[in-house]
C-alpha cells in the first residue's frame, strides 16, 4: 500500500463521513418539520372543540334550568300530563337532543329524544332538581324538591380548518428553508476541514510504517540483531513494540544444538536418539544415570545392546519405535531395572536428521506396588494369612489332586463365638490384635475376616478319617481357648468348628465350603466350643433357618406375631399382679415358631428393633383397653434385648409410644438379662437410670444363668430378680439348684428386691418356693400363656372377688403339712 492513496483514503473517508452526517442531519430536521406542521393542525383543531364543547355545556346548564322551572307547576299540581305542553318550547329547539324528568322516588314522568344524525357532533347533558316553594311552616315558604331533569344537547362537530393549518405551515418552511442553507454550509465546512485533518493523519502514519515494513523484511532473513526504534505511543507505537517482542523471542527461542542439549538433559527420563539402523547417536544424561554408561561409552552401541539378554531376542527395531511396552534393561554393573519403552520415528527430509528416538522411564517402584496389590488381594493385611481368594485357589488345587489320586480331603472352618462382643466391648483395635495373635498360634490356616479355615489332603480313602481330624480340632479349640492378653485386659474366647471331607460331602469347593460351613454354625448352634462333622441334615437345617430369616421380614408386614401373656400371681394369696408378655410367630404352614428360633434371627439382622418397637406398642394397646374395663391390670413386664438398649434413640422412642397410647411408664417394667447389664456397665447404668427416672420398673432375667457381681447389682436401678426356669425345674430333686434358688431369694430380699421364680410347673414348685417365702411366680401351673382377651376375664374375675389361682394354694399348703 503506497502513502499517496493512504492519505486520499483518509480524506475521502473524512470528506464523505462529514457529507453522510450532513445528509443525516438534514433528513432528521425535514422530518421533524412535518411532523411540528402536522402536531401544530392537531393542537389547533383540538383547541377549537374544546371551546365549543364548553360553550355547549354552558347552554346545557342553562337550558335545564330553564326546563327544571317550566316542570315545577306541572309537578307542584300533580299533573304529570300537562308536561308535554309545557315543555314543548324546548322541543322545537333544534339543539336539544334529550329531555328526561323524574320524580324523587326515580320514576319516569316524561322522556323525549331527538331522531338521530348521521353526522359527526358534540353532545353534552346537564342535570337540575325541580323545586318549589311551599309553606311548611305558617308564614315561612321553604324549597321543597320534586324532582329532577335531564337536558342533552348536541352541535355538529366543528370540521378542521385547512386554512390555519395551511397558514402554520408556510410559516414553518420559511424558518425550515433557512435551516437547509445554514446546514449545508456548515457541512461544506466541515468536509473540508475533516479532509485536511485526514489527510495530515496520513502523512503522519507514512515514517512509522516503512520504518515497520523494513524490521519485518530484516526479521523475514533472519536478523534479529538490529533492535526497532519504538517512538509511538497510540495504536502504530503498540504494533511497532509487538513486532520488538517478535524478534526479541525470536532471538531467545532460536534452537541450537546447546540448547537441546539442555532440554534433554533436564529430562529426567532416559533419552535416546539413534540412526535408522538403531545405534545410538546421542543419549541424555539421565540415560547415562539409569544405566551408569558414559556418554562415549553409549554413542555408537546399539539400542538393543542396552537390553537384557532374554529381552533381545524378541526386539524388533521397527516395531519398538512405534508403540510402548514394557521391557528390562541392564546397567552397567550387571543389575537390571524394569522401563517403560516408547518408540518414536523422526520425520525429515534430511537424511542426517532420520533415525528415532527412544524414550525410557524407571517403572521399579511402579512393579513394587503392582507386587505389593497382588499380594494383598491373596493375603490378609492384617494377619499376612492367605484370604478367602487364595484359600479358594489353595483349595481347589488340592481338591483336584486328591480326585486324581483316591485321596481325601478333609476341610476344617472355624469361627469366633461371640467376637462381636469383643469389637464392642474393648474396641475394633483389639479386636485386630486378638486376630493378630490366633494368626500367630495357628500359622498355618486362612483366614477371612474372623473366620478360618484349614484343610488337609492326602488322607487315605479306604480308611474312616474323623478320629485322627477330631484329634485336629479339639487341639485347635484348646489353642484358641488360652488366654489373649489384650491391653490390660485377660480375655478368654471359644470357637466352633465345622469339618467337610472331599469327595464323600462335596466334589467342589463351593459345595464343600458351604457343607463346612452348616457344620460349623450346627456347632455354634450347640453351644459352641465345640466342633461337628457335617452330615445332610444340618443343611436342611441351614436352608429352613434362611428361610425364616427370609419370612421373618415379611412377619411384620402379614401381622404374623402375636403376643401372648403369662400371668404373675402372688403365691402368698393366688392373686394375678401382672404378666409378662412372650412374642410368638405363627407362620403359615408351617405352624408356631418359638422364640428361641427367630428371636437370635432378629438379632443378626437388626429387625428386632422393629420387632420390640411393634412389641412396645401392641402391649400398650392392650394394657389402655384392660385399664377401660378393670380398674388395676397389674404390671406388665416385657423383654429388653441388647440391641435395643444401644439404639441412641430407645428412650425417646419409649416416651412417645406411651405418650400415645396414653399409658403411665408406671404400668410396664423391663426385663434385662445378666449379660446384657455386663456388657458396658457404665453406658447401661445411665440409660437404665433414665428410664427408671420415666417411671419404668426393671427386672433382671434368667437371673443365674450369666455372670454378675453384688457391687455389680447395687449400681442398677434394678427392683425385680427373675429367677431362670432351668434352677426351678428340679428345685424339689436336686440338692444344688434348691440351694441356688434359696439363696437368689435370701439375696433379693436382702438387697429390697421382689423375686419372681419362672416355671412354675408343680404344686411341688409351690411349696418349695412358698415355704422359702418366694412371695411371686409364673409358670405353666397358672396355665398356658394366653390372649389379651383370656387375661382380661381373669382380671375381671379377680376384680369380682374371685381370686383365679386361690385354689393351688391350699393344695401346697397341704403338701408342706404332709412333708413335715
Amino acid at each position: 500500500m503506497s502513502v499517496v492513496s493512504l492519505k486520499l483514503k483518509y480524506a475521502s473517508a473524512a470528506f464523505l463521513a462529514v457529507v453522510l452526517g450532513a445528509v443525516f442531519v438534514v433528513a432528521l430536521l425535514a422530518w421533524q418539520h412535518r411532523a411540528d406542521n402536522q402536531q401544530q393542525g392537531d393542537v389547533a383543531n383540538t383547541y377549537a372543540r374544546q371551546a365549543v364543547a364548553r360553550e355547549l355545556q354552558e347552554r346545557a346548564q342553562a337550558s335545564a334550568r330553564y326546563v327544571a322551572d317550566a316542570a315545577a307547576a306541572a309537578l307542584a299540581s300533580s299533573d304529570p300530563a300537562s308536561l308535554g305542553h309545557r315543555l314543548q318550547p324546548f322541543l322545537d329547539d333544534r339543539t336539544v337532543a334529550a329531555i328526561t324528568v323524574r320524580d324523587t322516588s326515580g320514576a319516569t314522568l316524561f322522556d323525549w329524544h331527538a331522531p338521530l344524525s348521521t353526522k359527526p357532533t358534540l353532545q353534552r347533558q346537564a342535570v337540575e332538581p325541580v323545586r318549589t316553594m311551599v309553606e311548611s311552616i305558617p308564614g315561612a315558604a321553604t324549597p321543597k324538591t320534586l324532582g329532577e331533569v335531564r337536558v342533552q344537547l348536541f352541535q355538529a362537530a366543528p370540521e378542521r380548518s385547512g386554512a390555519l393549518t395551511d397558514l402554520l405551515s408556510d410559516a414553518h418552511s420559511a424558518q425550515f428553508l433557512k435551516t437547509l442553507y445554514l446546514a449545508a454550509a456548515l457541512a461544506a465546512l466541515g468536509g473540508w476541514v475533516a479532509a485536511v485533518f485526514g489527510w495530515r493523519a496520513g502523512r503522519r502514519i507514512e515514517r512509522p510504517l516503512g520504518a515497520l515494513i523494513r524490521s519485518a523484511d530484516r526479521i523475514a532473513q533472519g536478523d534479529y540483531t538490529r533492535p526497532l526504534d519504538v517512538l509511538r505511543r497510540d495504536e502504530l507505537g503498540a504494533l511497532q513494540q509487538a513486532l520488538e517482542r517478535m524478534r526479541g523471542k525470536l532471538r531467545q527461542t532460536t534452537i541450537n544444538k546447546d540448547y537441546l542439549y539442555s532440554v534433554l538433559n533436564s529430562m529426567t527420563d532416559a533419552v535416546f536418539v539413534t540412526s535408522p539402523d538403531g545405534v545410538i547417536k546421542m543419549a541424555n544424561s539421565a540415560s547415562r544415570r539409569l544405566l551408569g554408561f558414559g556418554e562415549e561409552e553409549l554413542i555408537g552401541r546399539s539400542i538393543s545392546a542396552m537390553l537384557d539378554e532374554r529381552e533381545r531376542q524378541g526386539f524388533d527395531l521397527h516395531q519398538a519405535a512405534q508403540q510402548t511396552c514394557e521391557t528390562v534393561m541392564r546397567t552397567r554393573n550387571g543389575q537390571t531395572i524394569p522401563v517403560a519403552f516408547t518408540g518414536s520415528q523422526i520425520a525429515s527430509d534430511d537424511p542426517q536428521f532420520q533415525g528415532c528416538i527412544f524414550v525410557a522411564r524407571n517403572i521399579t517402584d511402579r512393579k513394587r506396588a503392582e507386587r505389593r496389590i497382588r499380594y494383598l488381594a491373596r493375603y490378609d493385611a492384617l494377619t499376612k494369612l492367605p484370604n478367602r481368594m487364595q484359600f479358594h485357589h489353595l483349595l481347589q488345587q488340592a481338591i483336584a489332586r486328591s480326585l486324581r489320586s483316591g485321596h481325601v480331603v478333609a476341610l476344617l472352618y472355624l469361627d469366633m463365638d461371640r467376637f462381636k462382643e469383643v469389637n464392642d466391648t474393648f474396641g475394633h483395635g483389639c479386636g485386630d490384635r486378638l486376630l493378630e495373635i490366633l494368626s500367630e498360634r495357628m500359622p498355618r490356616v486362612l483366614l477371612a475376616g474372623d473366620e478360618f479355615a484349614l484343610f488337609v489332603d492326602g488322607l487315605p480313602a479306604d480308611v474312616d478319617n474323623r478320629g485322627p481330624i477330631a484329634h485336629l480340632a479339639r487341639s485347635i479349640l484348646t489353642e484358641v481357648s488360652r488366654a489373649f492378653q489384650l491391653n490390660e485386659h485377660e480375655v478368654f474366647l471359644t470357637a466352633s468348628i465345622g469339618v467337610a471331607f472331599c469327595p464323600r460331602d462335596a466334589e467342589n469347593v463351593i459345595d464343600l465350603i458351604r457343607n463346612a460351613d452348616a457344620a460349623m454354625y450346627y456347632s455354634k448352634q450347640n453351644g459352641g466350643n465345640t466342633f461337628a462333622f457335617y452330615s445332610p441334615e444340618m443343611n436342611a437345617a441351614a436352608v429352613e433357618r434362611l428361610m425364616l430369616k427370609s419370612k421373618l421380614r415379611r412377619a411384620l408386614e402379614r401381622d404374623e406375631l402375636v403376643i401372648r401373656y403369662q400371668p404373675k400371681v402372688d403365691l402368698r394369696n393366688g392373686r394375678i399382679i401382672g404378666a409378662e408378655a412372650l412374642l410368638r410367630w405363627r407362620l403359615p404352614g408351617h405352624g408356631d415358631i418359638p422364640p428361641s428360633q427367630f428371636i437370635p434371627l432378629a438379632e443378626e439382622t437388626s429387625l428386632i428393633l422393629d420387632v420390640g418397637e411393634w412389641v412396645l406398642n401392641r402391649v400398650c394397646r392392650d394394657y389402655r383397653q384392660m385399664q377401660g374395663e378393670v380398674a388395676d391390670p397389674g404390671r406388665i413386664s416385657l423383654n429388653l434385648s441388647l440391641k435395643q438398649l444401644r439404639q441412641a434413640s430407645f428412650i425417646l422412642r419409649c416416651r412417645s409410644v406411651f405418650r400415645r397410647h396414653g399409658v403411665s411408664p408406671t404400668s410396664f417394667e423391663l426385663e434385662i438379662t445378666e449379660t446384657t447389664l455386663m456388657a458396658d456397665a457404665a453406658r447401661t447404668v445411665r440409660l437404665l437410670d433414665e428410664l427408671y427416672a420415666m417411671g419404668l420398673h426393671l427386672s433382671i432375667d434368667d437371673f443365674g444363668t450369666g455372670y454378675s457381681s453384688l457391687s455389680a447389682l447395687q449400681q442398677f436401678p434394678i427392683g425385680t430378680l427373675k429367677i431362670d426356669q432351668s434352677f426351678v425345674r428340679d428345685v424339689s430333686d436336686d440338692a444344688g439348684d434348691a440351694t441356688i434358688v434359696r439363696t437368689i431369694i435370701d439375696m433379693g430380699r436382702s438387697l429390697g428386691m421382689e423375686v419372681v421364680a419362672e416355671g412354675v410347673e408343680s404344686i411341688r414348685h409351690l411349696d418349695f418356693l412358698r415355704k422359702h417365702n418366694c412371695h411371686y411366680g409364673q409358670g405353666k401351673i397358672f396355665g398356658e400363656p394366653c390372649t389379651a382377651e383370656d387375661l382380661l376375664a381373669l382380671l375381671k374375675r379377680q376384680a369380682a372377688g374371685t381370686l383365679p389361682f386361690a385354689h393351688l394354694l391350699p393344695q401346697a399348703e397341704g403338701l408342706s403339712s404332709r412333708s413335715a
